[in-house]
């Protein structure tokens, strides 16, 4: 039955959907009335507010953007490792026996009250506005230790003790279902005591005043964070699920988007924060889709930023091979040691990279990458070739199937370059067919001048690309679909190539040449028809027109060397 009560206590969805649509925060009634009134409690909470040997402000204090508030926490990070070592997590705690010896979380009062607490008993309203009335001051919180983590416990600033209603908070968060419940002395004890670094003062009571309430006084990011911090610490789902949702409703920028990305990835907050890690995400995505306008800063981004923007299927990146290059990059920027770049690639960004929508020409050079695992690379170069050999048909449905997955390696991106699929030959006479699809919305968006390239193929040892474009006709003044085939520019060396242009129509579906030449091609030339087609535009992206098979363009290029 505890279990079953449990479940139904904590389990966040159960806690928060319904009830946001209602614009509650919370799953129980608002119960504002009763914080820290004895009249609805059953028990005192008393606050103990510790000091350290250093002074500092409180996280959301003296923070005003954040920016200031992630470099707070990474320097109270830093002297957290520095002078603790290893660290208890505070759900831990409710299980270590000598809670004497733990002064780096809450601790929980192991004896009858002190005389302050007898006192208080006397005359508990009037003690209890005086602690309240003392949280407003703020000027106290000036001699806090940086690390909420290490505190010296001979050290006590002050004391703020409330009247609490033990249903109300064991309702909200399973740390106080199990202080209230554990059948230890504490659970039994009408006092109870925590422990808290100055730091946490101001967000431990905005969280207390919330499981009451369903609602939080803060609106700037980097009390929200600390709230969230806090509600993480005491479990308190709803809360954080709270701080998401308006975190998530503020603007988002680069800093505060990789903040959130990099916040503790417990099992709990990783379920309520997951709408705002995926709104950074989504962020991040769409700032940087185009990377070559940003090299300097997409450089600088931590490895989350660079995984969210690699996710991303909208990227405005030339091929897989540019994304494959970058990634290489930024890789040897970031980590100079082999061992370490090995280890990020293999384990956490070669998953972003997609493999089989790279040219064979740069498959070819993975296998030979010394920045790859010899394994891994092997591994992922035949996955590749593998997906390529595959009819279409098959390649759809393996993209289907990975669509509703983390893991996109077999979704093609929309490339500035068009992937082609392409067969060479040596003998009698070398030769290439290459085969490029374009998408109805492709073409659409093409008009009225517009055009979209093809990846490079190579024959003969040249690089060659095809290109798509929407012109006008010379001889009849309207719009229409033209094709060229071009030769990179590569040294002065000139090639006579013949060259043939098909495209499949209905109803056969068959491929249908429309139109043969031959042209001598020096680096940089191109040459195509301005109207394959012989159609106006709008006949050619009509409805009914016999060149859109599924919504494809089905286009074919055959090349031969002339000797």
């Amino acid at each position: 039955m505890k279990d079953q009560l449990n479940s139904d206590l904590f389990d966040p969805r159960n806690e928060m959907d319904s009830d946001y649509s209602r614009g509650s925060a919370g799953s129980g009634g608002d119960f504002g009335f009763a914080f820290n009134d004895s009249n609805f409690s059953d028990r005192l909470l008393r606050i103990e507010i510790m000091g350290g040997p250093s002074d500092c402000l409180p996280d959301g204090e003296g923070c005003t953007s954040i920016a200031d508030w992630a470099r707070h926490r990474k320097r109270r990070r830093e002297d957290m490792k520095k002078e603790n070592g290893l660290l208890i997590p505070p759900r831990l705690l409710l299980f270590v026996l000598d809670l004497s010896l733990c002064p780096e979380e809450q601790v929980l009062n192991d004896g009858q009250p002190d005389m302050d607490d007898a006192a208080g008993c006397e005359n508990q309203d009037e003690e209890a506005v005086a602690m309240v009335e003392e949280t407003q001051s703020g000027d106290e919180e000036a001699n806090s230790n940086e690390s909420s983590w290490n505190m010296d416990c001979s050290t006590v600033l002050r004391v703020k003790t409330l009247h609490i209603s033990s249903p109300i908070l064991a309702a909200r968060s399973p740390f106080f279902y199990k202080l209230f419940s554990n059948g230890m002395r504490e659970s039994e004890q009408r006092h109870v005591t925590l422990r808290i670094n100055a730091s946490e003062e101001a967000a431990l009571m905005e969280l207390l005043n919330f499981m009451y309430s369903n609602t939080l006084s803060v609106t700037t990011a980097p009390a929200l964070l600390d709230v969230l911090m806090a509600a993480d610490k005491f479990e308190v789902a709803s809360c954080m699920r709270y701080c998401s949702r308006l975190l998530r409703n503020l603007p988002m920028t680069p800093e505060s988007a990789l903040l959130y990305l990099d916040l503790p990835s417990s099992v709990l907050m990783g379920e309520a924060v997951q709408p705002l890690t995926d709104a950074a995400k989504q962020y991040l995505a769409s700032r940087y889709k185009d990377m070559t306008k940003f090299q300097e800063e997409v450089m600088a981004l931590p490895l989350a930023g660079i995984e969210a923007i690699l996710s991303s299927d909208d990227l405005q990146i030339a091929s897989e091979d540019a994304v494959y290059d970058f990634v290489l990059k930024w890789a040897r920027t970031q980590y100079p040691k082999l061992e370490d770049r090995r280890d990020v690639l293999g384990s956490r960004l070669a998953r972003f990279i997609r493999f089989p929508y790279m040219t064979c020409r740069k498959l070819k050079k993975v296998l030979t990458c010394n920045d790859f695992d010899h394994e891994v690379s092997s591994k992922l170069v035949l996955e590749a070739l593998f997906f390529k050999a595959e009819a279409p048909h098959r390649q759809r449905s393996l993209a289907a199937e990975e669509s509703a997955t983390l893991n996109r390696r077999f979704i093609e991106r929309a490339y500035k370059y068009r992937p082609v699929k392409v067969v060479e030959f040596e003998l009698p006479r070398q030769q290439c067919v290459v085969y490029l699809d374009l998408k109805r919305e492709e073409c659409a968006n093409l008009f009225p001048s517009g055009r979209v390239y093809s990846q490079a193929f190579h024959l003969g040892g040249q690089g060659f690309f095809l290109s798509a474009h929407c012109n006008m006709d010379q001889q009849s003044s309207f719009h229409c679909f033209g094709l060229f085939l071009g030769m990179q520019e590569k040294g002065s060396v000139s090639f006579a190539v013949d060259y043939e242009f098909a495209a499949r129509s209905k109803p056969t579906e068959e491929f249908v040449s429309k139109y043969k030449g031959n042209y001598t091609f020096t680096g940089g030339k191109a040459v195509g028809y301005r109207n394959l087609f012989a159609i106006p535009w709008t006949s050619f992206m009509a409805e009914d027109s016999l060149y859109f098979i599924n919504g494809i363009l089905h286009l074919r290029a055959e090349l031969t060397i002339r000797h």
